[in-house]
């Protein structure tokens, strides 16, 4: 699209690949250039405050909460030299374009380029959902003004986040520990995660059984001669399944009404229905009928990328990111299922192609969203285009993750457009007779599928691993009523309740849309921050909260339960959508929210309760630290209160002794004047895991303080203790480690003695030193003065003869090169690049390896536990920083003349004197004067958001 003749468009946009993308759409006169996404923010920390700001008592916050919520922006550091750069290009050119992305945060950025840019020539706003040419051009030719109603909105969200970060996560700090933070959409996620957990601690399995039948027919038709049915009542009572048990308490849950078959009941039965005859008592035959799926948004795009491909939340988006820069998909952060004209015809079109007339319904297909506050001006997630490329067709110009990611949004969208998928579904009932005249009845449904339509082309999975796919197919014999059956099989099989699952990614993101938290651009940030901040780690794909989550979860529950409430947290994302609707204005919903005034539209509760800075404040004093960081688990068969106390140097079990005594342990790592004994928690170990047994295990043979006896030479008491650095023995003032080759449950009293002989005196030399055994950091080792040298297995420490050590160390030292470890596991060949992957233990710790990018493993992950696919995925992220810069030489320093080096003597000499008469003239000042208190530090940590 041509310029007008001699006028020059600056066009900016995020990033330089969706720069590079459109400068090649536009004509001459078209300058691209990229912002690098946001350009100005609240300060971070107090470096971040210019000057004339620091003494202003709001300057923390970087909003000056009484004077209508004023934002302090500044131009973020990494910026500034871009910032210099479009400012230069903004007094070269007649026109201003902004291209920013299409959402509130889009609109903000410009906004904020207006800001900072102050540019004198007309400046307009250009938006669009997919990078193709007739796209940009169509936005280049009707552009807008920036929506100031969108700007408030995104500016209310931003001082929201800020407000509640910086006025919650100091509570954190002192109740809890340094450096946490709280936010108002990840605090949620984080109670909904340990919600969960609290489910599957006190969940209690229960045993049921039923009995699992091959039945015949005996003149087969059309269908399969054997099928299977499941016992489902006796004697007209329903035999008990899963749901029918309380998950606290394992027990048939009260009024039921149901038959709790045990083994030896089902066994029973089974055996008296042994060749009894079998009789089909009703048959109920219905149509099956499944329509396809909406288009994917944001939420749904994640959720299936997660179940199909393993991928987390910020792989999805980085991925969808590149194509959609690249003109492969429309905008990626939507919560719109809505499709253009143009896009429904181009689905149309290729449905034809591929699966032929039948496959298109006679009428296009319209779908309405389930979210809240949906933008249904936007579009889904859709190939970009008049005309949809298949996937084949982009095979070779996209990487492997990307081309996964295109295939999976390209089939969902050409299935929203097919057919349902019809057939029939059958239920059918049998009953037997047993030998003891009890009636029991067995079910078996079946699903035929006549037509697949649309699930010939994408099938949705599902949360549950173990649930049937769409397109799966049941076949029965073709059954009527009366007929005879035979019973080629009669099986009783056990079941065990399960805890509810615990929640992946795609759960999780499903669950805050469900309850209208966060939007389409926040979720795979939320996904993130909960694990950077320790408060979830992942095993596999499920997400697993720390004790510390239990902790911070537990205050605010206790403290500032409004804080974390579900509807009110949706109600205030409600709220900032009727702000970038016009509806209401910014300060009035900041100000209710802040203070408490009633006037605005903010949250009633937190209004009455004087609003977030009275409540953070005036209820400090009642938060009993000591109570937040203890975490009930159950009492003991003696009777002590078994608990997970969160310290300083991470979690660790402690019960209270028998009859409420006190004691206080010796052990290392003690924090804050704890009673009873205690235990360490092995790092990775999840919170549902901590059972009545492997509890007691902790504390007998896992850490916990045991004695084993006493030294019969001082007749002092041997105790096994734990500390941060592990595992060790204790008598008096004696301590010694244990060996590689020893674990605290198998330790005995001789071994504890041989340790705490360490270090051994083994005897004196020919030169009066003498010469000792011990272990140290690099195994065991002798000693004479300052020589060392290693010994080539712990035993050795305690027979190493005095000749044998003197022989070795009158030996040279070598420098030996270690072979290479083997790797602790190999893993298989990377999806994405097809070079094989294995862990390696390092330095700082095991990590992954594909020969030239490593990832250490995150905390919480185990070389077992790690999947092919987490593996993957930590190295495509390295990947995607690129290497890391090479350090440069320190320049050598130019020798010093001579000249000067003697008259620095001279300098250093008289600058020594003086030194000496001003510390003796402090010294005797200080006998005269009493000395001052030191003034307290001030905090220097800045919260999170």
């Amino acid at each position: 699209m041509p310029s007008n003749a001699g006028t020059t468009r600056l066009v900016i946009v995020e990033s330089p690949a969706k720069a590079k993308t459109i400068s090649g759409y536009l004509g001459p006169g078209y300058v691209v250039e990229a912002s690098f996404g946001h350009v100005r923010d609240l300060p971070r920390n107090a470096a971040d405050v210019p000057a004339k700001y620091k003494g202003e008592p709001w300057a923390r916050l970087g909003v000056d909460v009484d004077n209508g919520f004023h934002a302090l922006y500044v131009v973020s550091p990494d910026r500034k030299q871009q910032i210099s750069k479009l400012v230069k290009l903004a007094k070269e050119v007649d026109e201003i374009f902004l291209a920013t992305d299409e959402d509130r945060e889009g609109e903000a950025i410009a906004w904020h380029l207006v800001e900072t840019l102050k540019p004198k020539v007309p400046v307009k706003r250009m938006v669009f959902h997919e990078i193709t040419k007739p796209a940009i051009q169509a936005a280049v030719a009707n552009p807008r003004e920036i929506d100031r109603d969108l700007v408030d909105a995104q500016e209310a969200r931003r001082i929201l986040d800020r407000l509640y970060g910086y006025e919650v996560s100091p509570v954190l700090w002192k109740k809890v520990m340094p450096k946490l933070s709280a936010g108002r959409v990840q605090s949620v996620a984080t109670r909904i995660v340990v919600e969960r957990e609290r489910q599957r601690m006190a969940f209690r399995t229960a045993e049921y059984w039923d009995i699992l039948a091959t039945l015949a027919v005996a003149k087969p038709g059309e269908g399969p001669r054997t099928f299977n049915a499941t016992l489902v009542a006796l004697n007209g009572d329903r035999i008990a399944t899963g749901k029918d048990f309380e998950p606290t308490t394992g027990r048939v849950r009260a009024g039921a009404g149901v038959v709790h078959l045990d083994e030896g009941g089902a066994r029973g039965l089974a055996a008296r229905l042994a060749d009894r005859p079998f009789t089909v008592t009703r048959v109920e035959e219905k149509p099956y009928r499944r329509r396809p799926y909406a288009p994917f948004i944001t939420s749904t795009l994640q959720q299936e990328a997660a179940r199909k491909m393993r991928f987390s939340s910020q792989q999805t988006m980085r991925t969808a990111q590149r194509l959609y820069e690249n003109g492969y998909i429309t905008y990626m952060r939507t919560d719109s299922v809505n499709l253009s004209e143009t896009a429904i015809a181009a689905a149309r079109r290729q449905i034809v192609e591929l699966y032929g007339e039948r496959s298109v319904p006679p009428e296009p297909r319209r779908y309405t969203g389930k979210v809240k506050n949906a933008q249904e001006a936007h579009e889904a997630i859709r190939p970009a285009g008049d005309n949809f490329r298949t996937p084949g067709e982009v095979a070779k110009e996209l990487s492997a993750e990307e081309f996964k990611l295109y295939e999976l949004i390209w089939r969902r969208t050409i299935a929203s457009q097919m057919t349902d998928a019809v057939g029939s579904s059958v239920s059918v009932r049998i009953r037997a007779v047993s030998s003891a005249q009890e009636e029991a009845d067995f079910g078996a449904t079946g699903k035929t599928i006549t037509d697949p339509g649309f699930l010939r082309a994408y099938v949705e999975s599902s949360d549950d691993e173990n649930a049937e796919a769409e397109d799966a197919e049941r076949r029965l014999p073709t059954l009527v009523k009366d007929q005879p059956l035979t019973a080629d099989e009669l099986a009783a099989q056990g079941h065990h309740t399960q805890p509810p699952s615990r929640y992946t990614e795609a759960s999780l993101v499903k669950a805050l849309e469900e309850l209208g938290i966060g939007r389409p651009s926040t979720y795979a940030s939320i996904m993130q921050t909960i694990q950077d901040r320790g408060y979830v780690v992942k095993r596999g794909q499920a997400m697993i909260p720390s004790f510390l989550a239990f902790a911070v979860i537990g205050l605010m529950e206790r403290h500032y339960p409004r804080l974390i409430d579900y509807d009110f947290t949706a109600s205030m994302e409600n709220e900032l959508d009727e702000i970038a609707g016009g509806d209401h204005a910014a300060v009035d919903f900041l100000t209710s929210f802040y203070f408490g005034s009633t006037n605005g539209t903010g949250d009633q509760a937190i209004a009455h309760a004087g609003g977030l800075k009275k409540l953070v404040t005036e209820n400090l004093s009642e938060i009993d630290a000591r109570s937040v960081n203890s975490i009930p688990l159950f009492t003991d068969d003696e009777g002590r209160e078994v608990v997970v106390r969160v310290g300083r140097y991470g979690p660790y079990l402690q019960r209270e002794l028998p009859g409420g005594e006190q004691a206080t342990p010796s052990g290392e790592g003690e924090e804050g004047g704890s009673q009873g004994d205690r235990a360490p928690i092995p790092e990775g170990l999840a919170p549902d895991e901590l059972t009545p047994e492997k509890v007691h295990e902790l504390f007998l043979g896992g850490g916990g303080e045991r004695k084993l006896g006493d030294d019969p030479s001082t007749g002092e008491p041997i105790v096994l203790k734990s500390g941060r650095f592990g595992p060790y023995v204790a008598s008096g003032e004696r301590k010694s480690s244990l060996l590689r080759s020893q674990t605290p449950d198998s330790l005995t009293l001789d071994e504890a003695l041989r340790l705490l002989s360490l270090p051994r005196l083994i005897g004196v030399a020919p030169d009066g030193a003498e010469v000792f055994a011990n272990n140290g950091r690099y195994g065991p080792y002798v000693k004479r003065g300052d020589e060392f040298r290693s010994l080539d297995s712990e035993d050795k420490m305690f027979t190493v003869t005095l000749d044998e050590a003197l022989a070795l160390l009158a030996a040279p030292k070598t420098r030996q090169r270690r072979a290479a470890a083997p790797p602790l596991r190999e893993m298989g060949n990377d999806p994405l690049t097809e070079k094989p992957l294995v862990i390696k233990d390092g330095r700082f710790g095991p990590y992954v390896t594909d020969g030239e990018f490593n990832a250490s493993l995150r905390r919480g992950q185990t070389p077992e536990e790690l999947t092919l696919e987490q593996a993957s995925e930590m190295l495509a992220e390295k990947r995607a920083k690129g290497p890391a810069p090479k350090k440069k030489a320190a320049k050598k320093a130019a020798p010093a003349k001579k000249t000067t080096a003697k008259k620095t003597t001279a300098a250093a000499k008289k600058t020594t004197a003086a030194a000496k008469k001003t510390t003796a003239a402090k010294a005797t000042a200080a006998k005269k004067t009493p000395a001052k208190k030191a003034a307290p530090k001030k905090a220097t940590s800045t919260p999170k958001e």
